[in-house]
C-alpha cells in the first residue's frame, strides 16, 4: 500500500510548493488513473510513490516504510516506474541487456532472468530486436521496451507516466490488455495520462490534480460528470460521454467502449421503428 499524509513539496532554490497537502491512500489491486494540466503537479507526485523524491513536509509510505528512511533501490524492487520520455530510462547496449539490467541487480538467477527477458521480448513484439541497440529504435518500441524493462521483474505496484504518447490504436488497446492481466494478479497500476479516451476505456479510480492540489478522486463516471472540475483542470470530455450526455434518456448509462456503444444504439434504433 501506498500512503500519502500531508504531502508538501518544493523544489531547492524555490519558494513555491509544487505539490500542498496531498492525501491519498492506493491500495494492492487498484487502477488509479492521475490527471491534470501541464505543470500540476502529476509527475512531481509520483516520483514520490518510489521514493526518488522525498517530502518537504508530510509522509509517504510504501508497505509501512517512510521513503525518506530507506533508499530508492529498496522500494524500486516492489515499484516500477515506466518514464514518459524513454531516453530517461533506456542506457544498454541491447534491448535484451536492458530488460535484463534490473533482473541482475536484484539477483535473480541466471535460468529466471532468461526466462522472463524472453517472456518479456515476446509479449512485447521486440523478439526481433534483442540485439539491437535500443537507441535504434522508433518512439513506440523505445516505450514498449521500458515498460518490458520494469514488467520483467514483476513489481507489486507499476507506474506508467504517459503510456500511450506515440503509441497507436492497436498499442493502446494491448496496454488494454495489460493492464486488465495485472489487476488478475492483485498488482496496482498507476497511470498519469492526458488522454480521456484511454483513461475512459481503463475506468480506473479516477485522481485529478491542479495548482498541486487534488480536487477530485473518485470513480471514472462520476469525475467525467463534473464539468466545473474538468473546466479547472483543462480536460474535455471522452467522446463516449458526451454521446451519453446527447441521447439521454434515450439510453440510461455511459457506454464504457464502442462495442457497448455500438449495442445501446442498435437498441434505440430497433426501438424508434
Amino acid at each position: 500500500m501506498i500512503e500519502v499524509e500531508s504531502l508538501y513539496f518544493k523544489y531547492p532554490l524555490s519558494n513555491d510548493y509544487v505539490l500542498k497537502d496531498i492525501n491519498l491512500k492506493i491500495g494492492l489491486g487498484e487502477v488509479v488513473g492521475i490527471m491534470g494540466g501541464n505543470g500540476s503537479g502529476k509527475t512531481t507526485l509520483i516520483k514520490h510513490f518510489n521514493g526518488l523524491l522525498k517530502p518537504t513536509k508530510g509522509t509517504v509510505k510504501i508497505f509501512g516504510k517512510d521513503t525518506r528512511e530507506e533508499s530508492v533501490a529498496y522500494f524500486s524492487k516492489k515499484v516500477g516506474l515506466v518514464f514518459q520520455n524513454p531516453g530517461h530510462q533506456i542506457f544498454s547496449d541491447t534491448v535484451w541487456n536492458e530488460i535484463a539490467f534490473a533482473l541482475k541487480n536484484f539477483g535473480f538467477e541466471e535460468e529466471i532472468i532468461n526466462k522472463r527477458v524472453k517472456w518479456a521480448l515476446e509479449f512485447f513484439n521486440l523478439t526481433q530486436y534483442k540485439d539491437t541497440s535500443p537507441l535504434l529504435l522508433s518512439g513506440g518500441e523505445k516505450k514498449r521496451l521500458c515498460l518490458a524493462s520494469v514488467l520483467a521483474w514483476n513489481p507489486d505496484f507499476i507506474i506508467l507516466d504517459e503510456p500511450t504518447v506515440g503509441q497507436d490504436f492497436l498499442q493502446k488497446e494491448k496496454l488494454i490488455e495489460i493492464i486488465k492481466m495485472l489487476i488478475t494478479q492483485n498488482k496496482t497500476v498507476i497511470v498519469v495520462s492526458h488522454d480521456v479516451e484511454f483513461i475512459w476505456l481503463l475506468q480506473p479510480r479516477l485522481i485529478l490534480i491542479s495548482n498541486g492540489v487534488i480536487v477530485k478522486d473518485g470513480d471514472c463516471k462520476s469525475v467525467f460528470k463534473d464539468n466545473a472540475i474538468l473546466e479547472k483542470c483543462g480536460l474535455t470530455k471522452p467522446q463516449l460521454v458526451e454521446l451519453y450526455e446527447e441521447l439521454y434518456p434515450l439510453i440510461e448509462q455511459m457506454p464504457v467502449d464502442i462495442v457497448e456503444a455500438h449495442s445501446m444504439l442498435l437498441k434505440l434504433l430497433r426501438g424508434s421503428k
